[in-house]
């Protein structure tokens, strides 16, 4: 029997080499297309990307041709250098170095040597490509912005590099890619598919036909369309009334999470990132680490949110049962606690229940809340885990899970934060009371306190904001259309709102009220301090304010800080009345508010930023916003008076 086994091993070896053969060269025509690569010439064909809308149909993002000039090393022959960089308008040195460049890569393969031609330069070349061998025409579509508004949510079109290239084998050199904004988030969309041609060459390396007739040629795909949230209208008014200012605004539709306006300041036009010129001008927009026109402040920049947090302590404050509608505070000008440590209050002296706390934003009111709050159970590490679970409800602490490539967590102490602190105890309410008007460890985007809002207009829960409505042929993922729910009970949101519209009525906004119009807002000033070298140096206060309107049936949440702006009242406010103005009523009544906020600038107080850096610290490494600690917005309609801590 023994002898038959090593003949049957033999046979059944040769039976399963013979198949695998038959089917690599016989079966398998992709494998064979593979070997026979050195005389198979691929051509891609580019599909265009999809066109982008915003949400009431108007064209944002569309496409203009655009070419490379393509190079295969090993295919070079006999040219005239000179004529061929005159033609191009390059010198023999840069010739020289990005032939060695694209040889390195690869001999035989194609290698981008010029891109994005316009149709002029690319008219020139195609005249007298002939006599260029080695070398040929891509055509490419490029980025046509029909907009100057928009630069931060589209992002822009860059090519790719090695490291993308070696991750994601669709790329080849010289391929776009989208980077930052939807470009980049919905990249797979929006570029949509290759078409590949497969060119048979002689072994002149002439090109004789299609392989195999075209068998394994495919057609392009174009890119799926989008269609945003965005309000192009609301998205470029917002836009003019931060011009000469720095800052974000983000407006939400609460009842879906769709992102109506997201605004930064200072931008740029889109079109600065298309064509030859876009590598230089994106080092000079990279290089400006003062304005910082590519930091989007409305997502990336945390500032802590003062005032506007009242909103929460009241809510946590009904929900633990530790106070009600008719709780009285006495207010002696502020709120004393700790060894002798006091916490000032323009409110004056007032005996205040829950509604005149939140129109006159009163410190005392919101700090014996808190203190309740945190009283109420004999661990403080517990009840600070409670209090943070509450705050974290309304997508403050966390990414909020945007459908934008950047953003910013922002923070919520809990127990734990406190235990580290602290790391021998002794710690209690008192201890951290800041926390009670958004100071002390708090840290928040402006997304978030929009959003924070969005949850208080819907009473009580939100939608994951996001700033594409439509892919077409597509669904968008469903947690854009899942309903996250705070924890504070639906029935404690009505007497906070009516609070906040009294806001607009008799408190520290009742200067941009709108006639007919009901809106519901809160005020916020936040300490803004430059540090360099180690030592602070104190700037103007930035601005802040957050609203919805109309106080029934909300159609709109915003959130709008104004870095160096000062009161709530005096730049943050206005601008997100009109804007709100503008979304729900269409036109502008408030001209006086409109002339001011178009027409001013806040120049003179980055120039002092400028100042520090370039007279005192020219080398010095500088931290802006470092140390910015929020502080609260009340007092007259017209004057908002600076909180002090003592």
């Amino acid at each position: 029997m023994r002898k038959y086994v090593l003949p049957s091993l033999i046979i059944a070896a040769s039976i399963l080499l013979i198949t695998k053969l038959f089917y690599l060269q016989v079966i398998d025509e992709t494998l064979k297309l593979k070997a026979e690569n050195n005389a198979i010439k691929k051509i891609f064909n580019f599909p265009e990307r999809g066109y982008i809308y915003d949400r009431n149909g108007k064209l944002l993002v569309a496409n203009q041709p655009s070419y490379d000039i393509m190079v295969v090393p090993r295919e070079i022959k006999n040219i005239d250098t000179t004529e061929f960089c005159n033609l191009l308008h390059i010198s023999k040195k840069d010739f020289i170095r990005i032939i060695k460049k694209a040889t390195i890569y690869s001999p035989r393969l194609p290698s981008v040597f010029l891109s994005q031609l316009n149709k002029a330069e690319y008219a020139a070349f195609q005249e007298k490509e002939r006599k260029f061998e080695g070398f040929y025409a891509q055509k490419r579509a490029l980025r046509d912005y029909q907009v100057k508004e928009c630069a931060n949510i589209f992002g822009f079109i860059t090519q790719v590099n090695e490291a993308i290239i070696d991750k994601n084998p669709y790329y080849n050199p010289g391929d776009l890619i989208g980077k930052q904004g939807v470009e980049q988030e919905y990249e797979q969309e929006l570029r949509g598919v290759k078409g590949v041609k497969y060119l048979l060459r002689d072994k002149h390396n002439k090109i004789i036909g299609p392989y195999k007739n075209g068998a394994f040629d495919t057609i392009a795909q174009q890119g799926k369309d989008l269609t945003l949230t965005i309000d192009h209208e609301l998205q470029k008014y917002g836009t003019e009334l931060m011009i000469n200012k720095r800052g974000g605004i983000v407006a939400i539709e609460p009842k879906s999470g769709e992102i109506l306006a997201l605004v930064t300041a200072p931008t740029y036009d889109p079109a600065m990132l298309v064509g030859r010129q876009k590598s230089r001008n994106y080092t000079n927009l990279y290089n400006d680490s003062l304005a910082k026109p590519l930091y989007d402040r409305g997502l990336q920049a945390t500032y802590p949110p003062g005032s506007p947090f009242k909103i929460i302590t009241g809510l946590i404050g009904l929900h633990e049962q530790v106070i009600n509608e008719q709780s009285v505070v006495i207010c002696r000008h502020g709120y004393s606690y700790g060894r002798g440590a006091f916490m000032g209050c323009h409110c004056g002296q007032h005996t205040l229940q829950l509604n005149l706390g939140v129109a006159k934003s009163c410190n005392s009111y919101f700090a014996n809340t808190f203190k309740q709050a945190i009283d109420k159970y004999k661990n403080p590490s517990k009840s600070v885990d409670i209090w943070s679970n509450h705050v974290k409800s309304f997508g403050l602490g966390k990414f909020l899970g945007t459908d934008m490539p950047i953003g910013a967590k922002g923070l919520v102490p809990n127990g734990a934060t406190y235990q580290k602190i602290y790391p021998n105890g002794g710690w209690r309410s008192n201890t951290i009371i800041s926390n009670s008007i958004g100071q002390g460890e708090l840290s928040t985007s402006t997304i978030q306190l929009a959003n924070m809002m969005a949850v208080v207009a819907n009473r009580g829960y939100y939608y994951t904001p996001h700033i594409v409505k439509k892919i077409k042929g597509q669904q968008l993922d469903k947690k854009f259309t899942t309903k996250n729910n705070s924890t504070i009970d639906p029935n404690y949101f009505p007497p906070i709102i009516q609070g906040l519209a009294d806001v607009y009525n008799f408190g520290t906004a009742s200067s941009l009220k709108v006639k007919d119009l009901q809106i519901c807002g809160k005020t916020g000033t936040a300490e803004n301090k430059i540090r360099v070298a180690g030592k602070t140096y104190q700037l103007q206060d930035h601005s802040i304010f957050v609203a919805f309107a109309p106080k029934d049936n909300p159609t709109i949440a915003v959130a709008v800080v104004v870095e160096h702006g000062h009161w709530g009242n005096s730049w943050a406010g206005p601008i997100a009345t009109l804007l709100i103005e503008k979304y729900v009523n269409g036109k502008i009544t408030r001209t006086d508010l409109e002339n001011k906020m178009l027409n001013s600038s806040l120049q003179a107080e980055y120039d002092k930023v400028t100042a520090i850096m370039l007279q005192k610290f020219p080398k010095k490494k500088v931290e802006t916003n470092s140390e910015n600690v929020v502080k609260n917005s009340i007092g007259e309609a017209k004057k908002e008076d600076e909180l002090q801590l003592k």
